[in-house]
């Protein structure tokens, strides 16, 4: 998971390592199993279930743009990182747009901040979310199951990285030259242990251990698995989706300018009534488009 990345923040074999992950999870589906069992309706298992029309307004969601289009995008058998939707994704732009439309009828609520809330209460019955945000809220509910969806899911790592701008020279008196500590590099290494994954196995740390991704789950001691503990009903393990899902899960790339300009126009098109959901999602698109503009800046200097 330190693979190397270019200026643009492409993954390249022959780039810059940035950043040490020290661990790692995916977006996540959960939905309150009681209220299905009550109404007699099938378990959620993939990203085709959010349409499902007894769950109109049932729905919370965070609000990233690459995260709802990229929904959609899972939903039409396509790549979250799909770089040329017309001509990738079947019926183009337009298809895409109707899909996106009618998954904003059945959301209540798109809000990072809240979705969770919304769905603590009773408000929703689905929550779509961040590993990170999702487990630890789960596991303080009753009747709550959480799944990685069956054709895939983006994923998220934490970064440890030290800040080009360490190195700050001062006027002040006594001031010195502040660079890292001289045991940043043994520290980085203690988190990518192999050791570490069983705090995230036990439940005190959302997500997995960067080996998680590449190798074998690391199994937990025997006397440690009989601590009673209320068991989360998900088809993670160790914080890790089964392997035939995570074969379909993704990491999100950097998007071409076309790509982004296909986001603003669909984002553009949605209709929904979330208030300020529109507004929040140009805000962060043209918060992307401020950074390819700044690099093509510099690269012009």
């Amino acid at each position: 998971m330190t693979n190397g990345r270019n200026s643009e923040g492409a993954t390249d074999t022959g780039g810059k390592v940035w950043a040490a992950p020290y661990r790692w999870g995916s977006i996540v589906i959960a939905y309150k199993k009681s209220k299905f069992k009550k109404l007699n309706m099938a378990p959620i298992e993939d990203w085709e279930d959010l349409w499902r029309p007894e769950l109109a307004g049932r729905i919370s969601m965070v609000d990233s743009p690459r995260e709802v289009i990229g929904a959609v995008l899972k939903y039409m058998g396509a790549s979250y990182n799909t770089d040329d939707i017309n001509s990738k994704v079947i019926g183009g732009k337009n298809a895409v747009r109707q899909n996106l439309a009618s998954l904003a009828k059945q959301v209540r609520l798109f809000d990072s901040t809240h979705y969770l809330k919304a769905f603590g209460v009773d408000d929703v019955w689905v929550a779509v979310g961040w590993s990170s945000d999702v487990l630890p809220a789960a596991k303080k509910m009753r009747n709550v199951a959480v799944i990685v969806p069956k054709s895939g899911a983006s994923l998220w790592a934490d970064l440890w990285a030290i800040p080009a701008a360490s190195k700050i020279g001062t006027d002040q008196i006594g001031g010195r030259i502040r660079g890292p500590s001289p045991l940043i590099h043994q520290w980085i290494e203690f988190c990518l242990q192999s050791a570490r994954a069983l705090s995230f196995q036990q439940g005190v740390l959302p997500g997995a251990v960067p080996q998680a991704l590449n190798g074998p789950i690391i199994e937990m001691p025997k006397e440690l698995t009989k601590v009673n503990r209320p068991k989360l009903d998900t088809n993670l393990l160790a914080g890790v989706p089964p392997p035939h899902i995570l074969n379909k899960c993704e990491f999100l790339e950097p998007l071409p300018d076309a790509t982004v300009s296909d986001y603003e126009w669909l984002i553009r098109s949605m209709q929904t009534s979330g208030p300020g959901f529109i507004e929040r999602l140009q805000h962060k698109m043209s918060t992307v488009i401020r950074v390819l503009q700044l690099k093509l800046h510099a690269k012009i200097s």
